[in-house]
């Protein structure tokens, strides 16, 4: 369906986690010369995202971009070898980089609240060029969850449907915390978002008379709840259908030391490697009136 508009969305922004090395956690290497985020953009590409909007803070966005750049070729789009002229019909997908609003930061940044902006942001953006270019799903692809995206390729029509979308490993998907793929459309965000709203703020919520303002402030481990809300309790909501539920022979949750341990020994290791420099390099889009002079 050429008018289906399919956002990728790639959480970076978040709680972080107990790495606590002087780079971000989605900057971990998962083979040599291939970091996590990295592998989460090619996952988007496999599943045929026609945009990509990677959610981070300010801090973090220069250097996931000095990585990445501003396009990732379409792998499937690539490799038509009955096409006539391969190298004219090649598709470019755009990379967007989203920050956090300010007021967000420390309050409800939570990894699920990013995906929701990403959506959002990708919905607006679009909306003010035109009806015809917003989004109609999203798929979700995490840095923290690793395994063959390729498997995607086979699933296309299925992903850039109406119907929801969903990976699953040993019978767990995302509503059960597992940072595997999946998609999500307007009605899905309305739910979620609805369970972030639920979070606390800085002063109590309790009953007061009518004209009056909450006084009394909680304990600071009790405030901004929602900063901590897990995966599984926002996207519970998120339909699924059975059909359109893929499972992956192989997959790793690196959210922690010991997950990424148990990967980095794991035999699907050897299996991942960085894509082909025709596939995923730095570039850069052409100013405007500027020839490419690298081809």
């Amino acid at each position: 369906m050429s008018s289906f508009h399919l956002a990728g969305i790639v959480p970076v922004a978040g709680q972080p986690l107990d790495f606590k090395m002087d780079w971000h956690d989605s900057l971990m290497p998962i083979a040599p010369d291939y970091l996590a985020v990295e592998r989460a953009v090619f996952e988007c590409a496999w599943a045929g995202c026609e945009t990509i909007w990677i959610v981070a803070n300010d801090d973090m966005t220069p250097l996931i971009r000095h990585r990445l750049g501003e396009w990732v070729q379409d792998p499937v789009w690539i490799g038509r070898r009955l096409d006539p002229y391969p190298s004219q019909t090649r598709k470019q997908i755009p990379i967007y980089y989203v920050p956090v609003r300010a007021k967000d930061v420390g309050k409800r940044d939570c990894l699920a609240w990013s995906v929701l902006h990403g959506a959002v942001t990708a919905f607006e953006v679009s909306a003010r060029l035109s009806k015809w270019v917003i989004p109609k799903r999203n798929y979700v692809a995490f840095p923290y969850g690793v395994y063959d995206p390729e498997i995607l390729r086979d699933h296309r029509k299925a992903i850039s449907s109406d119907r929801p979308f969903m990976l699953s490993h040993a019978e767990r998907t995302i509503q059960d915390g597992e940072y595997l793929g999946f998609t999500f459309d307007k009605d899905d965000f309305v739910s979620a978002r609805r369970i972030i709203r639920e979070g606390t703020g800085k002063y109590s919520s309790e009953i007061l008379e009518e004209g009056l303002f909450p006084r009394q402030k909680l304990p600071k481990e009790e405030r901004w709840s929602a900063r901590h809300f897990s995966l599984d309790k926002v996207f519970k909501p998120v339909i699924i259908y059975k059909e359109n539920t893929v499972e992956v022979p192989w997959y790793h949750n690196i959210d922690s030391w010991d997950g990424y341990c148990s990967y980095l020994g794991s035999p699907e290791r050897k299996l991942v490697e960085r894509p082909h420099p025709i596939f995923m390099k730095y570039h850069e889009w052409n100013e405007i009136g500027v020839d490419d002079d690298e081809e």
